[in-house]
């Protein structure tokens, strides 16, 4: 154990300070990025996806079963707090975060796939997020206990993901199909305004509540750290065994390894009353991904090998 049971017990009962007006701004912000993201999204997307399979059902597995059964292992053998390894199984049920386009774009992935599966996957987890938190956190005692005293309800949670994550989606992509020069000209602006919005959001909820944060940040700061590189490693080398390209498997990395921790960070705070485990896991979450993200993304880069090419795309799809 890492911690002794009263300190466990004062960190599964702490709240972080967020009121009612910071996370309706919260909502917005996520419902904005999504936006931003389905405004480069087309149906043809889609459409060579599913003209190779195999690529689908490989990051779509990546993303929402071999992640969160690694989770579940992770938590199994380093034995967090409960309200901790509960943060990690949010991160692992959320889809994948969308600043994963531009990381594998830099890395010289395969960003067609990114871009595909991000809209495919957010489709997805308005099933699989509310399920994952659900089987994943009742399969292990300590977080089931905490699971039943929130008496979280599904098909709530269900519904948020979609008005979140499926709404601003069907409509990002209904502008660029009837308004492709307007939905071009805006993306460029939203995408990078929006992430910049979504990092001070995290950045102020960290001032508002620093000294929490100071006080136990050291408790999550390596398990977020181990946990986010096991969802990198996991992606790269399931997506190898499953025999795909270079560039694809830079981009199912990438995918699996950033996570949605915005939506998870919503969601703690709307449905675990800002849990002091879960948020401060999933809060460093929301910047570490961003910061391990981008460091991978520019090494790839700088590799002779990270260079995609044509073919790979071709390929792929």
């Amino acid at each position: 154990m890492f911690l002794n049971i009263s300190s466990n017990q004062i960190l599964d009962s702490l709240k972080i300070n967020f009121d009612s007006g910071g996370l309706w701004a919260l909502n917005i912000t996520l419902a904005i990025i999504m936006f931003g993201v389905a405004l480069n999204i087309t149906i043809d997307d889609f459409k060579r996806l599913f003209k190779n399979p195999k690529i689908v059902l490989v990051g779509v597995f990546s993303q929402f079963v071999v992640f969160p059964a690694l989770t579940f292992l992770l938590i199994y053998f380093i034995n967090p707090i409960p309200s901790v390894a509960l943060g990690m199984i949010m991160v692992a049920a959320c889809p994948g975060g969308n600043i994963s386009n531009f990381m594998t774009q830099l890395s010289g992935g395969n960003t067609a796939l990114s871009v595909s599966l991000t809209a495919f996957a957010t489709l997805v987890a308005v099933l699989m997020t509310p399920i994952n938190l659900q089987f994943w956190g009742n399969l292990y005692e300590p977080t089931s206990l905490l699971l039943k005293a929130v008496q979280l309800d599904s098909f709530e949670l269900a519904k948020l993901v979609s008005l979140i994550l499926g709404i601003p989606l069907l409509l990002g992509m209904l502008t660029r199909r009837f308004y492709p020069k307007f939905a071009k000209k805006i993306s460029k602006l939203l995408r990078p305004i929006s992430i910049l919005i979504f990092i001070l959001f995290i950045v102020i909820a960290f001032s508002q509540n620093l000294d929490i944060f100071m006080e136990y940040i050291h408790y999550v700061f390596f398990l977020v750290l181990l946990h986010n590189f096991s969802g990198y490693i996991a992606g790269f080398y399931f997506s190898k065994i499953m025999k795909l390209s270079y560039s694809d498997q830079k981009t199912l990395a990438l995918e699996t390894g950033i996570q949605n921790s915005g939506l998870g960070l919503l969601l703690v705070f709307t449905f675990f009353d800002g849990l002091g485990g879960m948020a401060l896991c999933v809060a460093f979450w929301g910047i570490w991904d961003i910061v391990s993200g981008l460091g991978l993304a520019y090494y790839w880069s700088k590799t002779s090998s990270g260079i995609v090419n044509s073919s790979d795309l071709s390929n792929s799809f």
